[in-house]
């Protein structure tokens, strides 16, 4: 952070922002490594979620309409700000558009600079497998080896990689109701040399599996789990429900063990345990990570992780990819904040920029 005296002697410098572009990011995935690049935002997450009474938290804020919802989700700690923009719209393929689009900001708390405007939409993707998969090192059985993904959108291969990499997951077995979307992920996988089973339905698709993802876009309350799919030992990462009025999971498969979420005032909103009563009981995950409370008690135990992504791994994911960019000396800047000698003069911007334009228009009209 800048001390007053330091922001005195710079009086009147350009505030350079960090900027990281769509394309800036697939550039950093790609040098990296995309198994690395989730492992290492999941480090990030884990250490983050250690710091939790450290951060002020809210719920994110939201505005539902008919075909989708946008979001602003904001956390700070004392030194940094940050937040993401980031839209759901179901829909949107009709366009030719991304389900989620996102971008986000993180800021000097003592001055209120913005150091760095970064793309989310690919990091988003990033972000929310490795939390799935922080979350299962929690809470599934050790030697999980297979995993069921029910919905094969754009999640589906990252969330496969997060399991394959961090948690040794070997076989994938599939479900989407569109075809061409398991078509789309079984080449994806097989290209990246993970084994790949496909399924009719469901209940097949999950049937002694370990684990069982759920990953759908559909703003509706669905039940694409009920509780006669559910086997001992196994853990469900439920991440599509993630809105109020969106829900994966029948209520009663909420009750076959215990429940994880990330911010509880959040997820009782958003979450799947949008449909139970107020004290229906719930941990939150950094309480499992902290050892303040127990995750999966026992081998047979069933258990719930309602994943509905919170701010602080938006926080942790800027974190990584500011670090990895100045690795790996890919920092680019924008002036997004104007260059003041006197600070109470604002105005004055402008006319500097409308005197340092005659020339150029007087040069202009003498040509013409």
């Amino acid at each position: 952070m800048l001390n007053h005296t330091t922001l005195k002697k710079e009086a009147g410098r350009r505030v350079n922002t960090q900027f990281l572009s769509a394309e800036r990011v697939a550039e950093i995935i790609n040098r990296k490594g995309i198994a690395e690049c989730i492992a290492g935002v999941a480090t990030y997450i884990e250490e983050d979620f250690l710091r939790w009474n450290d951060f002020d938290k809210c719920a994110r804020v939201a505005n539902h309409s008919a075909v989708g919802v946008i979001e602003l989700m904001p956390v700070a700690n004392a030194r940094t700000y940050a937040f993401k923009y980031v839209n759901g719209h179901p829909a949107n393929h009709r366009y030719n558009l991304p389900t989620v689009m996102a971008f986000g900001v993180l800021a000097d708390v003592e001055t209120g600079t913005p150091d760095l405007v970064s793309e989310l939409t690919l990091t988003t993707a990033i972000r929310t497998a490795a939390m799935s998969a922080v979350a299962a090192r929690a809470l599934a059985r050790p030697e999980s080896k297979t995993m069921a993904l029910i919905g094969n959108g754009a999640q589906s291969e990252f969330q496969a990689l997060a399991f394959h990499h961090l948690l040794g997951i070997e076989t994938f077995h599939l479900f989407d109701i569109d075809a061409n979307a398991t078509d789309k992920l079984v080449a994806n996988l097989t290209r990246l040399g993970l084994k790949t089973r496909r399924f009719s339905d469901t209940r097949k698709a999950v049937k002694g599996c370990d684990i069982v993802t759920t990953v759908t876009a559909d703003k509706t309350n669905a039940t694409i789990l009920t509780p006669d799919m559910i086997e001992p030992g196994m853990h469900i990462n439920g991440v599509g429900g993630d809105c109020p009025g969106k829900t994966e999971l029948h209520a009663d498969v909420l009750r076959q063990g215990p429940v994880f979420c990330e911010f509880e005032p959040q997820s009782r909103i958003e979450g799947d345990m949008q449909q139970m009563p107020a004290d229906f009981p719930v941990t939150e995950l950094w309480q499992v990570l902290s050892g303040e409370k127990v995750g999966r008690s026992y081998a047979d135990q069933v258990t719930i992780y309602d994943s509905v992504g919170f701010a602080l791994e938006d926080y942790s994911a800027l974190r990584y990819m500011r670090d990895v960019a100045a690795e790996l000396e890919m920092t680019e800047t924008i002036s997004l904040i104007p260059t003041l000698a006197n600070p109470k003069n604002l105005f004055g911007f402008i006319a500097d920029k409308r005197d340092a334009q005659g020339p150029v228009r007087a040069a202009v009209a003498l040509a013409a």
